[in-house]
Formats: C-alpha cells, structure tokens, sequence
C-alpha cells in the first residue's frame, strides 16, 4: 500500500460576466396584475394577463409604471385563480419588441 498524496489543481473560477438585462422591476408586475385588460384562460385555473396598447397609454398607468412602461408592453404574467398566485412571468426580448414597434 504505497499511496502517495497529491494535492488538486485549483480550477480557475469561472469569470462572472454582467446580467444581459436589468433585472424586471416590481412595479411592472404589479402593474400588469393591476390594470391587465387582456386576459386569457389558459384551462387548470390559470389565466395569463397582459396590457394591451390602449391600456398602456391611459396616464394613470403611464404615471404607476414610469419610465418602464415600455418594458411593461412585452411582460404577461401567468397568474393561478384558484391558489391567488404568481405561477410565472414572462418577458419578450427587447429584439422582438423593436420588431413589433
């Protein structure tokens, strides 16, 4: 039994890079749960929410949502009716939504 010790190479650590987008603000979450005009059922008690245009050009939610309320015009939130809860959100890419404008 002759087994000699060798310590590990140490792995470099990866290099941390910088998030490719802000992260999404909270007021734009609340905001599309709060004055979301277009709803869709999606079956199972789940409804996916989302403002449309009109929506987003009313000044009370141009003032909630400030400076985000472009962002706001690509998120939807897909909300569970029967457990009142977020289940997930969605965001487009900025990309898709220079396409659309």
């Amino acid at each position: 039994m002759n087994r000699s010790f060798r310590p590990r190479r140490r792995k470099s650590p990866l290099p941390v890079s910088a998030p490719l987008r802000t992260p999404l603000p909270g007021a734009v979450v609340t905001a599309v749960l709060r004055f979301s005009d277009i709803l869709v059922d999606q079956g199972g008690g789940r409804t996916l929410m989302r403002l449309s245009d009109d929506r987003l050009a009313d000044p009370e939610v141009r003032s909630w949502l400030g400076e985000a309320a472009a962002r706001a015009a690509g998120v939807s939130v897909l909300y569970d009716d029967r457990e009142e809860e977020i289940v997930r959100v969605f965001e487009a890419p900025p990309e898709l939504m220079k396409l659309a404008a």
